[in-house]
């Protein structure tokens, strides 16, 4: 062969690789196959790269050993998550039902791509007992979709009656488990079809990677979402799948620093003049917290509380002194953030009276002390705005 020819396939792998405490990352599209039998041998192994190398294999395993799957599918982002998830298991004449305090962006897919291809959707209130949610049905209904605690305002389902009765009714549920992580609730331990969380938030950890999964145990569910995945034409890089593997080994770490920074800082602003509610389960008497008790091995670092009433201005001043707390969108990394849930409350069908404006705080792996000393700043701004 001629050296043109020798240097493209030369620097081979050294077979076996050696072994590392994280799986190799193989960057390839194209897998090479040991003869042409194994070409079209798409169900027993790998033939081609969008399929997920060793890196998505290795986390793919290890989220299913978190949810207790018998098959989990990796998506690009969250979102990609729970649409992929929808669009696995629904057709056109189908009807949905979606909790009214769902994730926007998912009430934004529901309300516009879903309706566009002549799948119902229909929204119920997040308070609805199984018993309710069952009555609402219809003969159309093909999914329920629960976010339990609910996005912004941290409303607590009762998921698993919810669960039991939609499967005697052979009708589906999924649930955005995001808040839990896997790791706080088992949503298929208790009766849920599907369990979705935005592999963003916590399991990445580090606020620097997109993914999504989705979680089964049914095996025609676990075909529908793979093969969701592979007729749409969604990846996960193996670089970011490295990623979050490697943020999956430090997760109950983690959410444990979460949990308890959480609960001081709710603790403290629990006592605060300026608050009118804080919406932490931890807390006594918070909405949801038998749920919470029954159902939940902790809590992480995300909730919200109301300010008592006053101006717009008085709201932006409070959040425009913190300095430690980061003002943005996403949560579930190392870092605090703040923002005003209001704006995002006005889609809702049945917007609730929360008795004054509505903060959202995710509580990173900051110093607790600290963290309170910033919003000691933030109510002494938003005091002299009052």
């Amino acid at each position: 062969m001629t050296e043109e020819t020798r240097l493209i396939h030369s620097g081979q792998a050294q077979t076996p690789l050696a072994r590392t405490v994280g799986p190799p990352i193989q960057r390839g599209s194209t897998v090479l196959l040991p003869n042409a039998a194994a070409l079209y041998d798409h169900e027993s192994q790998v033939t081609y790269g969008r399929q997920g190398l060793a890196a998505q294999s290795a986390l793919i395993s290890a989220l299913a050993e978190l949810e207790q799957a018998a098959g989990v599918t990796l998506y690009p982002s969250g979102l990609a998550a729970l649409t992929g998830a929808m669009l696995a298991v629904l057709k056109a004449g189908d009807e949905v039902l979606v909790v009214d305090t769902i994730y926007k962006p998912t009430r934004r897919f529901c309300d516009t791509v879903l309706r566009r291809f002549g799948v119902g959707v229909r929204y119920y209130r997040a308070s609805l007992d199984a018993d309710g949610l069952m009555a609402a049905c219809g003969p159309a209904t093909r999914l329920i979709v629960l976010e339990s605690p609910g996005s912004l305002s941290f409303e607590f389902q009762d998921v698993p009656a919810i669960a039991a009765a939609a499967r005697a009714r052979g009708v589906l549920t999924l649930i955005d488990n995001t808040w839990a992580a896997g790791l706080l609730f088992k949503p298929l331990d208790h009766g849920v079809d599907i369990s979705v969380q935005a592999l963003t938030k916590y399991v990445g950890g580090h606020s620097d990677v997109f993914m999504g999964s989705a979680a089964v145990r049914e095996p025609s569910l676990v075909r529908a979402l793979d093969d969701g995945v592979l007729n749409i034409g969604w990846a996960v890089s193996p670089d970011d799948a490295y990623q979050m593997l490697r943020g999956l080994r430090t997760l109950a770490t983690r959410m444990t620093r979460h949990d308890a920074s959480g609960r001081q800082v709710a603790a403290w602003l629990a006592k605060r003049d300026e608050v009118g509610q804080v919406l932490h389960p931890a807390l006594p008497g918070a909405p949801g917290a038998e749920i919470w008790r029954r159902d939940y091995s902790g809590a992480c670092g995300l909730f919200a509380f109301t300010l008592n009433p006053a101006s717009a201005a008085a709201t932006a001043a409070f959040l425009d002194a913190l300095t430690v707390f980061g003002l943005g969108f996403s949560w579930g990394g190392f870092e605090s953030l703040a923002i005003d849930c209001d704006p995002q409350l006005s889609g809702r069908s049945a917007r609730g009276d929360y008795g004054g404006p509505l903060i959202r705080l995710h509580i990173g792996l900051e110093d607790p002390v600290d963290l309170i000393a910033d919003l000691e700043g933030g109510f002494a701004a938003w005091g002299a705005a009052t």
